[in-house]
């Protein structure tokens, strides 16, 4: 069975700091795409980053760029999210999601055209 569980989660204020860990099994890590997305209460769920297991390549968005650093560890199936200089509008349920083969934009597709999703970890940045 796939399974992709994010730990990691947690309180922090302002200008603070955490890491998010996605484990992944049940799959061939090495040959997917793993992305971190977000969920604000009554808000749309947006894409926040993504990696390409197969070559390294990375994504952010605008809104994290310069804060969040994804990275992978291949040996471990685990794709990691450091978040620094965390802002109160960063809230949300963070969510992995693993995609075949590569890191891609599907237009008009609500979940981004990932394959499998985790069920996400709440991060709170107080002011």
């Amino acid at each position: 069975e796939v399974q992709l569980v994010e730990s990691g989660g947690g309180l922090v204020q302002a200008g603070g700091s955490l890491r998010l860990s996605c484990a992944a099994s049940g799959f061939t890590f090495d040959d997917y795409a793993i992305g971190w997305f977000r969920q604000a209460p009554r808000k749309e769920r947006e894409g926040v980053s993504c990696i390409t297991n197969s070559d390294g390549s990375t994504h952010y968005a605008d809104s994290v760029k310069g804060r969040f650093t994804i990275s992978s560890d291949n040996a471990r199936n685990t794709v990691f999210l450091q978040m620094n200089s965390l802002k109160p509008e960063d809230t949300a349920v963070y969510y992995c999601a693993a995609t075949f083969p590569a890191c891609e934009v599907v237009e008009g597709d609500p979940d981004y055209g990932m394959d499998y999703w985790g069920k996400g970890t709440l991060v709170t940045v107080s002011s």
